[in-house]
């Protein structure tokens, strides 16, 4: 198992985690809580896949995806009075979980001989997509469009890595640089309360 892979596996696992947590403060029964749980987890990948007609679409062509969702449900349903403590380790793990999305879905894009602003695309939409179907299902406006640099940050990071491509330089580096833009980005938004600005009149309104 790659590291790249064993962090798309813990983001999917965060991802599915804060899924549930929504679920389960709506009130939705079990079934309604998997739901949630799993596009959250895929949806991002799921869309970009469809988007792109990309066969087997990611969570078909991997069993792993289906039995991390399932077992984040399960571990919600038992330790969720535990989980909350964990807020700062769940944003670590879903800041990376974005990262790693992102620049998958930009690879994937690539390897398709998609331009690079649309494989660009492809990799937010991996990153972001997820948690934007959960918020329309649980009726909330989805997070990327009022609150915090989300998308903005996997935006950073694919273009760091497009810029890096045509250096040729070892890929592995070439992630964790990219990767690391998105976390830093993410980061310090959060911490100092960072928002893209919002329209609030017209520009030449009186």
């Amino acid at each position: 198992m790659s590291v790249i892979y064993a962090i798309d596996i813990a983001g999917t696992f965060a991802f599915a985690i804060s899924g549930a947590l929504v679920a389960i403060r709506k009130k939705f029964d079990v079934f309604g809580v998997l739901i949630i749980a799993f596009v959250t987890a895929v949806g991002g990948g799921m869309t970009r896949d469809v988007l792109i007609n990309a066969h087997p679409i990611n969570w078909i062509g991997d069993i792993n995806y289906i039995w991390t969702i399932l077992t984040a449900v399960v571990v919600t349903f038992l330790f969720r009075s535990k989980i909350a403590p964990l807020r700062k380790t769940m944003f670590l793990f879903d800041t990376i979980g974005i990262s790693v999305f992102t620049l998958l879905g930009v690879q994937k894009g690539l390897s398709f001989d998609l331009h690079p602003f649309v494989a660009l695309v492809m990799g937010m939409s991996s990153a972001v997509m997820g948690g934007v179907i959960r918020d329309v299902l649980t009726n909330e406006i989805p997070l990327i469009f009022h609150r915090e640099i989300y998308a903005s940050a996997c935006l950073a990071g694919g273009i760091m890595y497009l810029i890096l491509t045509p250096l040729h330089m070892n890929e592995d580096i070439q992630f964790i640089i990219s990767a690391s833009i998105i976390v830093i980005i993410r980061t310090i938004a959060v911490q100092y309360k960072l928002e893209l600005p919002r329209i609030k009149k017209d520009v030449f309104g009186k």
